[in-house]
């Protein structure tokens, strides 16, 4: 049984946002749950019932109401709300009644701070939406925005919905290759960048980078220049000229079916899907999650670091449709030191903050006390989400702020732009696990047969349809793209792509995506188990695994890469060796261990297990990840030397003849000694 760190307090039902929707159910349909678990039930049995709550409760207003909340129900097919006319950004602007409060407040390490009311939020996005159409820009048209986490890029993304153009966005620190796989497939008619920005103390001029992807996109008409640093993009239109002439706030009555978005997946193999969010989607989706899972009520303040590329930026902003503010910050968030982000949460009174587990797991190994040395008396709950959280970090988030805070896990995607696994006030919170499916989100784990499975790993699907399912990838005209990458392995069901252990209670562990699983001799491994028990180790800071099958169908050789500040020698690879044998099992001991000095990650934190065995398989890394792509452009360096050392070892059979034998508390299925050359020898340093 799992270690309980906290449980829902009395109190939660008549403070939170959760417990408001559970009174107005009862008012008003006359529906009592008496716990979450009873909530969730329903929530997806009645999807016509629970949905249309959502829309009610939050008060959705629509420029024509829905016929119903859900026609066509079977998936990918599904329709929502038929009839229904809305846009997004009308619901983001606030109402009158809101335009003394705060709506952004912005932190930078390019210029001074920033704090936008709704009222000069609404002003703005008139004038860049009037900007927009003299550009040209019409309801269909395709703005792409090459921008930071700053004000602006909030202005113009909510500008170009209120028209019923549609928008996507690259993080500036991405090459012009990766910038144009992704927008050229949307041919854009505007393009809006800046020219450079600070990273902590280092100035990064980008103006050849954006002169290139202007260049290689022929459908942009025209390039605005957002100013953010010394440097300017030649032949622009400034930001100012552009904001130049007031303009009427008008939102343009669209479908609940229309294009809000473009996301792109993290591109770690060929060109990144385009996944099409739409406007009554997104729009309901993140009323729920962000007021029901997240608790964010008027006056309140979310903080959570993301570039624009990623799925979290667009999360943020929609916490203006429940009148919270968003805190924006860009450039390095562990600059000048780790406790950067904790200060800007007491500087800005934050009461959500949402960071990586890898950003926990540090401040826990650099003896951090946030609560004792920042004010942070406003925060009530702590997000974490991009891999798993070790128990460990459960632990000591729980040390630091005892039941004040809430520590909420979760697991979603750019796939659905919200959680599918997550927690909130309601549920309990247990070391080393998700506390469960998120409302309106039919989560469980099927085996190979589509059959449901409890209590053992099996593949992460959705039974039932979310408003939030995108309606397709850009281009995809018959659907066929978007059906194979969610629909081929169980007809019907959505396949998410990760594995995932669900206990009888409902709490659960994801254990890696199901693309990188372990397969050992037919017996599948979740690659986050692994993680878990490596990661606790002394002298371990980060870990990566990866399984290379055999193809006469034998165990495979099973290789762990390690980084941390010690030293790989055989007395840490015994003790790896015998951690995981004793906390799993002897199937889980790796035939190799070895060092390196960074385990490759994407920009959003996601570890890069299927592009490093496609590198130790033999193919080229420039066609397995972008260089933009990754969080350290180097961190694929060492697997290509190691898999070139492999290579040359296959090459001359007798080499390693006189290798070490196996310890003896390594012994399981092909465990071994990793006295292998390339990452873990001469390159680790």
């Amino acid at each position: 049984m799992s270690e309980i760190l906290s449980t829902p307090g009395p109190a939660v039902r008549d403070e939170s946002e959760i417990g408001r929707y559970l009174r107005w159910l009862e008012s008003r349909r006359q529906l009592v749950f008496p716990d979450y678990d009873s909530l969730w039930q329903w929530s997806v049995t009645d999807l016509d019932g629970f949905w249309s709550s959502v829309w009610e409760f939050f008060d959705v207003r629509p420029h024509t109401p829905p016929t119903a909340a859900l026609g066509r129900r079977s998936m990918p097919d599904t329709e929502w709300f038929p009839g229904a006319t809305l846009n997004y950004a009308e619901h983001a602007l606030g109402r009158e009644e809101d335009l003394d409060a705060v709506a952004v407040v912005a932190r930078s390490q390019t210029r001074p701070p920033v704090e936008l009311t709704f009222g000069e939020l609404r002003d703005q996005v008139a004038r860049a939406r009037a900007g927009l159409l003299r550009l040209g820009v019409r309801e269909g048209d395709r703005v792409v925005a090459y921008l930071p986490n700053i004000p602006e890029t909030l202005v113009a993304f909510l500008a170009t919905a209120s028209i019923g153009a549609v928008w996507a966005a690259c993080a500036p620190e991405f090459g012009p290759r990766s910038v144009v796989d992704r927008f050229a497939q949307l041919e854009p008619k505007v393009l809006l960048t800046v020219a450079g920005y600070r990273y902590g103390d280092r100035h990064v001029d980008r103006r050849s980078e954006v002169a290139e992807i202007a260049a290689r996109l022929p459908t942009v008409e025209r390039v605005v220049h957002v100013p953010y640093g010394p440097d300017t993009v030649p032949d622009a239109l400034g930001w100012t000229e552009l904001l130049a002439e007031p303009g009427e706030l008008s939102f343009a009555p669209l479908p609940f079916d229309h294009p809000l978005f473009v996301l792109f997946s993290s591109g770690t193999t060929g060109i990144p899907k385009a996944i099409v969010h739409r406007h009554g989607g997104i729009l309901l989706e993140h009323l729920k999650n962000n007021a029901l899972s997240w608790d964010l009520k008027p006056g309140d303040r979310m903080l959570w670091f993301s570039t624009t590329a990623w799925m979290l930026w667009n999360t943020l902003v929609s916490a203006l449709l429940v009148r919270a503010s968003i805190v924006m910050i860009d450039g390095n968030p562990v600059h000048p030191d780790l406790r950067e982000q904790w200060r800007i949460a007491q500087e800005t009174g934050t009461t959500l903050m949402g960071v990586s587990p890898g950003f926990l797991m540090a401040c826990r190994r650099a003896g951090i006390r946030p609560a004792e040395e920042f004010d942070l008396s406003r925060l009530r709950q702590i997000g974490a989400a991009g891999s798993p959280l070790a128990a460990d970090g459960f632990r000591w988030v729980a040390e630091q702020f005892g039941d004040r805070v809430l520590l909420n896990v979760g697991c979603g995607g750019t796939d659905v732009c919200t959680g599918i696994l997550q927690g909130g006030p309601l549920q309990t919170v247990r070391a080393g696990e998700i506390s469960g499916p998120c409302l309106g989100v039919a989560a469980h784990a099927y085996d190979s047969r589509g059959e449901r499975v409890v209590g053992e790993l099996g593949e992460l699907v959705i039974t039932e349809p979310m408003p939030s399912m995108p309606l397709g990838f850009w281009g995809d005209t018959d659907g066929s793209r978007y059906r194979a990458a969610y629909f081929e392995q169980y007809p019907g069901v959505w396949r998410h792509g990760d594995w995932v252990r669900f206990a009888p209670e409902g709490h659960c562990v994801v254990a890696g995506r199901s693309d990188a699983t372990l397969n050992r001799g037919g017996v599948r491994l979740g690659t986050a188990e692994f993680y878990a028990v490596v990661e606790d180790l002394p002298g371990i800071e980060d870990s990566l695994v990866v399984h290379l099958e055999d193809p006469e169908g034998g165990n495979g050789e099973l290789l762990l890469f390690v980084a941390g500040p010690g030293e790989l020698d055989d007395t840490l690879r015994t003790g790896i060796a015998r951690a995981l044998r004793s906390a799993l099992s002897p199937r889980h001991v790796p035939d190799v261990i070895e060092r390196v000095p960074a385990v490759p990650r994407n920009r959003t934190g996601k570890k890069l297990e299927v592009p490093v065995k496609r590198i130790l398989l033999g193919a080229p890394p420039e066609s397995v990840a972008g260089a933009d792509v990754l969080a350290d452009p180097r961190s694929l360096d060492p697997f290509v030397e190691y898999a070139a050392a492999r290579a040359a070892d296959a090459a001359e059979p007798d080499a390693d003849a006189d290798a070490a034998e196996p310890d003896a508390d390594a012994s399981g299925p092909a465990a071994g000694s990793g006295q292998a050359t390339g990452a873990g020898h001469g390159s680790s340093s």
